[in-house]
């Protein structure tokens, strides 16, 4: 027997072994994701399209905080700039229902998802706790809204008091932002 083998031996003959286990940390939420299409405000930031993001362009997928939240940085501080009202984001042009696509990077047993344009939440998918495949879609409709709106989509993760977040900025029935109408010939 290697002195190893008989360290870890006299540890578990006289219960040390349990207890490592049980103060051992418990971690956040092994899953993380962020919306790639319509691009959210991270993908956007990730793919060079807005400046000045900081350390979400390295890691759009990492936008986690506290279930509940209604920004878009999910009260992450690291993510502050995702909330920055000033920074032009450029908005998707779409039609009254929106298709969502998530790409998920590692993937977490899920209770809901959940769509919010302001305080009214518009669309809620309940996973009952399954855990999702790498990439997951959504069929949301507007309600009628039209004009340029942000939307702000919630991922709640099933076994932990965490969510992530994910802000998308879209133009409803019309050109997206900074576009502009040729005159008739």
């Amino acid at each position: 027997m290697s002195f190893r083998s008989k360290i870890a031996a006299a540890a578990v003959a006289i219960g040390v072994a349990p207890l490592i286990v049980v103060l051992a940390p418990a971690g956040t939420a092994s899953a993380h994701g962020y919306i790639s299409s319509p691009p959210s405000r991270q993908a956007n930031c990730a793919q060079g399209r807005v400046s000045n993001c900081g350390e979400i362009i390295y890691e759009p997928q990492s936008v986690e905080g506290p279930k509940g939240v209604k920004n878009c940085h999910g009260n992450n501080s690291r993510f502050s700039q995702l909330s920055d009202e000033s920074k032009g984001w450029p908005a998707a042009s779409v039609s009254g229902t929106i298709n969502f696509k998530w790409v998920l990077t590692a993937r977490h047993a899920t209770s809901t998802w959940e769509y919010f344009i302001g305080s009214t939440r518009i669309a809620v998918f309940n996973d009952g706790g399954k855990q999702p495949g790498a990439t997951v879609n959504h069929t949301v409709s507007l309600g009628g809204r039209t004009g340029r709106q942000k939307i702000l989509a919630v991922w709640n993760i099933a076994d932990t008091a965490n969510a992530f977040y994910s802000c998308v900025d879209v133009q409803v029935n019309g050109l997206a932002a900074g576009a502009k109408t040729l005159a008739p010939l």
